[in-house]
């Protein structure tokens, strides 16, 4: 069976930057099982991927646009430090999980004055291009509930009505 949309795919694999620092790998852990076509890894890794059968082997340089995409500069914004209330000390380099319009995401503080914290809610791998090296172990069906989820999950996600 091939890689194609609405199956599940179980794949080793290592992601690092293009220089070689290692961002992600499945070495040592359980593989990565993922729904074919339903967004939930890298654009530029799930069309490498697709067509692909158990054995073969995939090695890429992804652009920063088939990854986390460019760095956008107007996602680096001052906020009224009063925004966060609650937090003592806030330094540079820590990270908060913040409402967008977009839904919830993660943002990195990159400095803090006496009124205003600034934040980049740009990805930490945004603007770099990375190198993902996998083979594939399984392609399967998916089962009713992965479908209906729109993930893989045999019982592992955590929701009370996975089988």
């Amino acid at each position: 069976m091939r890689i194609a949309k609405n199956t599940i795919a179980s794949i080793e694999f290592t992601l690092s930057t293009e220089e070689g620092r290692l961002i992600d790998s499945s070495q040592g852990k359980q593989p990565l099982m993922y729904l074919h076509g339903s967004g939930s890894i890298i654009p530029g890794i799930e069309r490498a991927l697709e067509g692909k059968s158990a054995g073969d082997n995939v090695k890429l340089l992804l652009s920063p646009d088939d990854a986390y995409g460019q760095k956008d500069p107007d996602m680096v914004q001052p906020i009224l430090r009063e925004n966060f209330s609650g937090v003592d000390e806030i330094k540079v380099g820590m990270q908060f999980r913040a409402q967008t319009p977009a839904g919830a995401r993660i943002v990195t503080v990159v400095g803090v004055d006496d009124a205003n914290v600034t934040i980049n809610a740009n990805h930490p791998l945004a603007g770099l291009s990375l190198f993902f090296e996998a083979t594939v172990l399984e392609v399967r069906e998916p089962t009713e509930d992965e479908l209906s989820h729109g993930h893989a999950c045999q019982g592992q996600c955590g929701r009370e009505d996975c089988q």
